[in-house]
């Protein structure tokens, strides 16, 4: 099949796939999508945008990564990326479950997982990706390198502990690896594409599951009142 084929579907897959996981967060949030707090919104060339600003409501700009257009993201990757935009987690730390995604216009959105790129991908979904990469979590160094998503097969469903998710998927450069980790802990082989749409699928249970753990904590870290005779 022509490459160029194969590009424009993959496209279309990943816009038909990301509509249907926004109009998911929609309704969880009660039917109103909600953008991230205000940074400085950067975009190639001379125009430029902030994610609360009304102008921009509505439009794809509403979310747009809030980073500078970035021609070699992978350079220093961890430390001009060190936290998720999403969640907040720091991906130093989840390394072995990071991806990056290098969209069109330059512009990069690093996230500790593959759940949060789900997202990213989700309400850029007017921005095409020029590359998404995920860690290696077969390598044997101590930060897992980065791979090419295209590149790569997906562990799904294993009990290795999943980042932002109940049901892990878990990236790896060598196949030989993977069901070696397959044979281990269980779970299926899948392409990028495959671990996509269960993280679309699983979307409804983690933001449950999330909010409930966070919750938790909140309510952990109270004072306790104590009561007056």
């Amino acid at each position: 099949m022509d490459s160029t084929v194969t590009t424009v579907n993959r496209r279309q897959l990943l816009k038909i796939m990301g509509a249907g996981a926004l109009a998911g967060t929609v309704l969880l949030s009660g039917g109103r999508a909600e953008a991230r707090p205000c940074q400085a919104a950067q975009v190639s060339g001379e125009n430029s945008a902030c994610s609360c600003g009304n102008s921009t409501n509505g439009t794809p700009l509403q979310f747009i990564p809030k980073t500078k257009p970035d021609p070699e993201p992978l350079s220093d990757e961890l430390v001009k990326y060190p936290n998720c935009p999403y969640c907040g987690m720091d991906r130093r730390r989840w390394h072995h479950s990071r991806h990056l995604i290098h969209y069109e216009d330059l512009l990069v959105d690093a996230t500790c997982s593959l759940g949060c790129a789900a997202l990213s991908l989700a309400l850029n979904i007017d921005r095409g990706p020029m590359a998404i990469y995920a860690a290696d979590f077969g390598a044997e160094e101590e930060v897992k390198p980065l791979v090419e998503v295209e590149q790569a097969v997906y562990l799904i469903g294993s009990d290795l502990p999943g980042t932002m998710s109940r049901v892990s998927k878990m990236a790896f450069a060598a196949r030989e690896k993977a069901e070696e980790i397959r044979r281990q802990r269980g779970g299926e082989l899948g392409d990028f594409e495959a671990a996509l749409r269960r993280a679309y699928l699983d979307r409804a249970d983690d933001t449950i599951m999330i909010r409930r753990r966070r919750a938790q904590r909140r309510r952990m870290s109270e004072p306790q009142h104590q009561h007056r005779p």
